[in-house]
């Protein structure tokens, strides 16, 4: 018996140090589990209102126009809703695609309780309409958030000398709306659509509008929206008009005209 019990004791300190091994392998695994669900976010989708239809500019929101969609955190903007209350009676400043998320930044102020032009229109400005038709309102490709230059073409009056004149009176001006309303310009005609343009101006812009709008006609150039360069200009006049695109005369009164032939220059004078 003696001469087994070294054995004895080598198979407990081998059985010992196998069972200690795995307890010490099982602890280190649990640890690293821990740290790294503790060092990890958890992150959760987010319930976000988005539409639910494309929604027109001026548009007030109620709760059936949107619904709750699920977004990553890393996905949202500022000024999201996550409540349909939030967005109760809000009126919509932009156009909102189906699927996009409603943001605060695409809605008119808290308290603006209507919708259409008056909720969509500048607090320091103000909305005013003109008639116009095909060809003054481009053919009918002007709709609302266009920019536009406003031209007043104004005619001598009756009796007195001078010819028509035709001037930019305003620029880079905010379309509102465009629609067309009926008018009957006479008795016995019928009445006829005519469009009408809304635009947004201040109060000295209304007034220059309101006095080209009764004594000239009115013609609107649309403009490219990334263009909001400032132009000054005199006018054009019949006179101006029919003196442009002329030769140049010389100080002698004659014609010059440049001929090149290859890398040979001439000059002949008429």
């Amino acid at each position: 018996m003696k001469r087994y019990r070294p054995l004895v004791f080598f198979g407990l300190a081998v059985v010992l140090g196998i069972v200690t091994s795995v307890l010490v392998f099982s602890w280190l695994q649990s640890e690293k589990s821990r740290l790294l669900a503790a060092t990890l976010p958890t992150s959760k989708n987010v319930q976000v209102l988005v539409a639910n239809a494309d929604i027109p500019w001026g548009t007030k929101l109620t709760p059936e126009m949107v619904l709750m969609q699920e977004v990553p955190p890393g996905a949202i903007p500022e000024g999201h809703f996550t409540t349909m209350e939030a967005i109760k009676d809000r009126v919509l400043l932009a156009d909102v695609k189906r699927n996009e998320m409603v943001l605060e930044s695409k809605l008119a102020p808290i308290g603006t309780t209507g919708g259409g032009v008056a909720a969509v229109t500048d607090v320091n400005k103000r909305a005013m309409s003109v008639k116009v038709d095909d060809v003054i309102g481009v053919a009918g490709f002007i709709k609302p958030a266009d920019r536009v230059d406003v031209m007043v073409t104004i005619e001598p009056e009756t009796g007195k000398h001078g010819s028509s004149i035709s001037k930019m009176i305003l620029e880079n001006v905010k379309v509102l709306a465009a629609g067309t309303q009926m008018e009957r310009k006479g008795k016995d005609e019928e009445p006829k659509p005519v469009q009408v343009i809304t635009v947004e101006v201040d109060v000295e812009e209304a007034e220059k509008l309101a006095l080209a709008s009764t004594q000239g006609r009115l013609r609107l150039a649309l403009r490219n929206p990334l263009n909001s360069e400032r132009v000054l200009t005199k006018g054009a006049n019949v006179g101006a008009l029919l003196s442009s695109f002329r030769e140049k005369k010389a100080q002698d009164g004659a014609v010059r005209v440049e001929v090149i032939k290859g890398d040979v220059r001439k000059e002949i004078k008429f």
